[in-house]
């Protein structure tokens, strides 16, 4: 687990509104306190739908992002934000055999990013997941440095909290 203070909020929140940067990763739950509270579950209502499709578990945050900018944008700050997002299945398939072969990723149940706004600021905080019990921490600690190096390629700035 890794904590980020994220030093530039009117950059970060552009990524985060305007921007496809994160729009690939699965949108897990959110909250944003404006004039009410908002609260969001990201999973897929498959009841919702008509076909047999094979449907994510998660809605892509491209496909809730527009609706939790509606929610924000206007003249006033919002009190806070919180976003859970992860990294989608696939990509942590790819991640993981790329970084840490002899991990069996079928029993990773995810990589977050918790991100929070308030008055104090905006942090991220990274989060790994496993279905079962493991004392290796290679996994918190890979995805620890893939998402420095993330933010890095996108030009977000942070520093270690």
């Amino acid at each position: 687990m890794l904590s980020l203070n994220l030093t530039d909020i009117k950059d970060f929140t552009s990524h985060l509104f305007l921007k496809d940067t994160f729009d690939e990763f699965c949108f897990i739950e959110g909250e944003i306190v404006t004039f009410n509270t908002f609260r969001i579950n990201g999973a897929i209502q498959k009841e919702f739908f008509d076909s047999d499709a094979v449907l994510p578990e998660y809605s892509c945050w491209k496909n809730i992002r527009e609706y939790c900018r509606s929610l924000i944008k206007g003249k006033r700050t919002p009190l806070d934000f919180r976003f859970i997002l992860s990294l989608p299945p696939e990509s942590i398939g790819h991640l993981v055999a790329e970084n840490l072969p002899s991990l069996d990723a079928s029993n990773i149940q995810g990589l977050y990013l918790n991100l929070h706004f308030n008055k104090d600021g905006l942090s991220c905080v990274t989060g790994t997941s496993f279905k079962t019990f493991t004392p290796d921490k290679s996994l918190e600690h890979m995805w620890d440095e893939t998402v420095q190096k993330f933010f890095r390629h996108h030009g977000i700035i942070f520093e270690l909290s």
